[in-house]
């Protein structure tokens, strides 16, 4: 019998059966079983892992030997491409140091503001195009009194100059040819220049506010408009000198209810030295605003202004759009630029009330909240949005004059980046003409060059600082100040 049939039994009904074995006995496993199988390929895949990973081990050696060889045997070829890349940029303004910016959250919107020891002023969203604020109390009689007082002991000049001159002369600088002016006039660019692209012209660069009216007048005296359609064709308009509208005026007289602005004002210095209750205020606008201190010590003086009976100032804007060719007013020697077109760059406007007025006065937002803005949309229909003398009650938002009150608006948007944006127009604003008693309010404008780097060399310049220490001397972080100051109610 062979050995398969000495280790395997068979039953009665010709089936195998295992004989019984200890249990501590090995089942012996021939070179042809499963057992021998098994172990070859568990062999063979550790075999195979081996071989990959030496492969893999010789590659990584030969490509980082390589690598080192290239770079010790071409350091020339190496050198010649570190030359051959364009040299690193500028460095780019700090964006991770931002302009402090209050949020609307809403109309109606209240936040508690701690702007004083010992006392909490309540601050109320006013608007969110522009984003305007009220509190009130923000100065106590005592302030109000002292800086009238002050001004008055000051003067206060008139804020307006009748007719301005040297027109003439800015166009001449410019060189721009009357078909250039009349496209610049022509804002929907339909070849005829209407009444209100003209109104528009007259009241920025004269300062002299007409009506439709005044100008139909005007035309017929200079025999502009020789159809009477009140439309001026390129070639009406170049019968007309740039000063034609100056001269007729002169000619003509002119009110001071035909001016721009009818008012009366002075600058308070706001430094050291200054009156403690000037210094008060701009610490008190420094902690509402949130901005660093440096910016508002180096913004404007306070502007303080009276409105006597018949007073006002038509609808504006506190600062103009920056172009690239346009450099603002106070950073315009650090640019060391020269140009015709340059604007004021007033980030923030803060406007105190002095007094409470007994009759008209109100600062007025037309468009405030508006869902879109249009420039020729503001004059329709013989109706004037910016006139406020006549048409105030048609604006989306007043504000009433009330003693110590406070209003703030942002006149630029952010530019996403923590610093100034475009220009907010919808921050357009006016003063109701003043029908009864007399209307004093104070303004305090932080100044802003959208340009960080403009900004920031007019801070050296100012400050007197070397270049590596304008973190020093332009602190744009004051929260670390501040941090206290908004509250939610």
């Amino acid at each position: 019998m062979s050995s398969r049939d000495t280790s395997e039994g068979t039953t009665a009904s010709g089936s195998t059966t295992s004989p019984l074995r200890p249990p501590s006995d090995r089942v012996p496993c021939n070179k042809t079983g499963v057992c021998s199988r098994s172990y070859f390929v568990v062999v063979m895949v550790f075999f195979h892992v081996y071989i990959i990973n030496v492969i893999a081990l010789l590659f990584y050696v030969h490509y980082n030997n390589g690598q080192e060889d290239a770079s010790l045997d071409a350091p020339s070829r190496n050198h010649q491409r570190t030359e051959a890349r364009p040299p690193p940029s500028k460095p780019a303004p700090l964006r991770d140091v931002s302009l402090a910016r209050i949020e609307g959250i809403r109309v109606g919107h209240v936040q508690k503001v701690s702007l004083v020891p010992s006392k909490v002023h309540e601050m109320r969203t006013l608007s969110l195009k522009p984003l305007l604020f009220e509190i009130p109390g923000f100065l106590s009689e005592d302030e109000c009194r002292v800086v009238m007082q002050l001004a008055q002991l000051k003067g206060l000049m008139e804020s307006q100059l009748m007719v301005q001159e040297g027109q003439e002369e800015l166009a001449k600088e410019l060189n721009l040819s009357p078909e250039e002016i009349f496209n610049l006039l022509d804002i929907n660019q339909d070849g005829q220049l209407q009444l209100h692209e003209i109104l528009t012209h007259s009241r920025v660069r004269d300062g002299i506010w007409l009506t439709p009216e005044n100008l139909r007048e005007i035309y017929a005296g200079l025999k502009a408009d020789k159809d009477g359609n009140d439309l001026l064709s390129l070639e009406e308009f170049k019968l007309l000198s740039n000063d034609a509208f100056q001269r007729f005026l002169l000619q003509r007289g002119l009110k001071r209810s035909q001016l721009v602005r009818n008012s009366r004002h002075t600058w308070l210095y706001q430094g050291k030295g200054a009156h403690q209750v000037l210094q008060d205020i701009k610490a008190r606008v420094t902690r509402l605003t949130r901005l660093p201190p440096a910016l508002v010590d180096l913004s404007e003086p306070l502007q303080v202004v009276r409105y006597e009976e018949g007073g006002h100032y038509h609808g504006h804007h506190d600062s103009g759009p920056v172009y690239p060719e346009t450099a603002c007013t106070h950073t315009r020697l650090a640019a060391n630029t020269s140009t015709p077109f340059e604007t004021s760059c007033r980030y923030i406007t803060v406007l105190f009330y002095l007094n409470s007025v007994e009759g008209g006065g109100e600062t007025a937002f037309p468009v405030a909240d508006n869902r879109t803005y249009d420039e020729v949309s503001l004059i329709q229909n013989n109706v004037d949005l910016l006139d406020t003398r006549r048409n105030c009650d048609k604006s989306n938002l007043k504000v009433k004059p009330s003693k110590g009150t406070a209003v703030f608006w942002y006149n630029y948007l952010s530019d996403g980046k923590g610093w100034v944006g475009e220009q907010d127009e919808y921050a357009l604003h006016g003063g109701c003409v003043v029908t009864r008693g007399t209307k004093w309010v104070a303004n305090k404008w932080i100044n802003i060059d959208p340009d960080y780097q403009r900004q920031a060399r007019y801070q050296q310049l100012v400050s007197q600082q070397p270049e590596d220490e304008d973190d020093e001397g332009f602190p744009l972080n004051p929260d670390q100040h501040t941090s206290d100051t908004h509250q939610e109610l």
